[in-house]
């Protein structure tokens, strides 16, 4: 009698293993399995029992059931509807199935509801947008704890001068608190993904910092072009020239003021850097107030970067 081949049982996971569901690679669907790690996320948490919390890909619900026996209400926002189906089906007919709501869709794309606490085991290739669209979200909410890829994770909390410091790490670090809670290896999920990972607390900074954000974003996004070249040779770059060049002569459009003679966008660059000695200055060694220094100087200038 032919041998049969064995099922790759490390592709599914036992809740689901009846129906024989495959995780989703697109999806990036690896279940987090160790109680203690998902026990230690919810404490860094500190949930109340009044908290709203939302959770992005609870997969089969492993964390969620724990996060609905501490708190009012989980909206919970899964993209594949049968392991959404499986969720709903796990906590029928308890008490927890009125506390629990399930959002159906792409997280990216959905109008986020109130929350107060954001707790998940994120899609791992979703982890920057995700982010900015948390950080941005209004009203704000009281703390986010976070699984993300290692690697990201440190790009988070990243400090000047730090190799991994980069655009993420100042963009984020300007709209929140960052701290690196735990590192947690591979063989906590079913099935392991390829890579290590870590929990981060994202405290979102109330008030929010006075600055625009789609113009900071703009600023670093040219600062961080060549990170280990100065800003002067950043902004010699001919695209980055003719964006703030059209965009300056909109500002005076929008005045009814004309441009002046003789007009050299790349001499009115120089000029702003060198005011504030910062033209063989590096993206990598500048903090926040570097930046906020920096984007205000332009601006005042009638430069924009949006």
């Amino acid at each position: 009698m032919p041998k049969v081949k064995s099922e790759k049982r490390n592709r599914l996971h036992h809740e689901v293993q009846k129906q024989g569901i495959l995780f989703n690679k697109e999806f990036g669907q690896h279940i987090l399995k160790n109680p203690l790690v998902i026990t230690s996320m919810l404490e860094k948490a500190a949930i109340r029992s009044t908290d709203v919390i939302l959770e992005i890909g609870p997969g089969t619900g492993n964390m969620t059931v724990r996060m609905l026996e501490r708190c009012k209400k989980v909206i919970a926002c899964e993209i594949d509807t049968r392991l959404a189906a499986e969720l709903q089906k796990r906590v029928q007919a308890t008490p927890m199935q009125y506390k629990l709501q399930i959002l159906i869709g792409d997280f990216l794309k959905a109008d986020l509801p109130f929350f107060d606490l954001c707790i998940a085991n994120i899609p791992y290739q979703i982890s920057s947008p995700l982010i900015f669209k948390l950080l941005l979200h209004r009203p704000l909410f009281r703390c986010a704890v976070l699984m993300f890829q290692r690697e990201f994770a440190q790009r988070l909390v990243a400090r000047p001068g730090e190799k991994l410091y980069c655009r993420l790490s100042v963009n984020t670090q300007l709209l929140a608190r960052v701290d690196m809670l735990m590192k947690v290896g591979k063989n906590n999920f079913k099935p392991p993904p390829k890579v290590e990972s870590s929990v981060v607390r994202l405290e979102p900074k109330n008030p929010p910092p006075p600055v625009n954000f789609t113009e900071w974003d703009g600023l670093t996004r040219v600062a961080f072009l060549r990170k280990n070249k100065t800003l002067a040779a950043a902004f010699k770059i001919n695209s980055v020239l003719e964006m703030l060049e059209k965009n300056y002569k909109l500002h005076l459009s929008l005045r009814n003021k004309p441009i002046e003679e003789n007009f050299d966008m790349q001499a009115k660059v120089v000029n702003i850097l060198e005011k504030l000695n910062m033209a063989n200055t590096r993206a990598r060694s500048m903090d926040l107030d570097d930046f906020m220094r920096l984007l205000l100087a332009f601006n005042s200038e009638g430069i924009h970067f949006n």
